[in-house]
């Protein structure tokens, strides 16, 4: 297949299985962590099952690798595309109604469906985005290895839930800022680095971002548990 359809059908089968896991959840009830939990179990298998577990390589002369490795103005693609992607959430989050619809279902869905608001398809969106944004990432990994891997990935969805904490996003909905996951994105990628330069061993990693994890979250459930009773 020609390289820039195959992005356009990855990016729309990340947003069909935004929308699959999205449905279960906004229309059927499934608690969010059970719906994604199942998706990421079925999906990596699938991935397992296409490939028999080898990597498959992508022709380096293909024009698609400049996804992953190409250079803008002396700035990498990908680090143009990261930012690209932030503004637009940034703008989303802070000057659109579907912004302040998606903190206001976090805060109290039910307020929000009580003023009028659609809020499973608003719910629906979000999942389809967040499919998207996935399926972004998955083609600019494939892209820089060079090769199409099922075990691309592979715990990053613990990265991602430091990040957000630590970024300041309340567990509970209804409390988040784009500047904040980015500034906690970094502070994991600085943390994994500095271990890294320090010559410790590479086992450590899983180790600390596991404990930034349990502290993160502790001190989430205790600020904004008691914000919310103060409130």
């Amino acid at each position: 297949m020609p390289w820039p359809l195959v992005v356009v059908l990855m990016l729309a089968a990340g947003a069909v299985i935004g929308a699959i896991q999205g449905f279960f959840i906004a229309y059927e009830g499934i608690p969010a962590f059970i719906v994604t939990l199942a998706g990421l179990s079925t999906i990596r298998g699938t991935a397992l099952l296409l490939t028999k577990g080898y990597s498959i390589p992508i022709d380096p002369n293909s024009p698609f690798n400049a996804i992953g490795r190409g250079w803008v103005f002396g700035f990498p693609l990908p680090a143009i595309i990261a930012v690209a992607i932030l503004i637009a959430g940034y703008i989303a989050f802070s000057d659109t109604t579907f912004g302040r619809y998606v903190t206001g279902i976090g805060a109290n869905r039910e307020a929000v469906r009580r003023a009028g608001i659609n809020t499973r398809r608003v719910i629906l969106e979000v999942y389809v985005l967040s499919g998207l944004a996935a399926a972004v990432a998955g083609v600019i990994i494939a892209a820089r290895l060079g090769s199409g891997s099922s075990n691309a990935g592979l715990g990053f969805e613990l990265d991602v839930i430091a990040a957000v904490v630590l970024g300041g996003t309340s567990l509970f909905g209804g409390r988040g800022t784009m500047v904040g996951t980015v500034l906690g994105a970094l502070t994991v990628a600085v943390i994994g680095n500095g271990l890294i330069l320090s010559h410790l061993s590479p086992f450590l990693t899983p180790i600390v971002t596991g404990i930034i994890i349990l502290i993160a979250i502790w001190l989430n459930f205790r600020l904004f548990r008691t914000g919310r009773r103060a409130g």
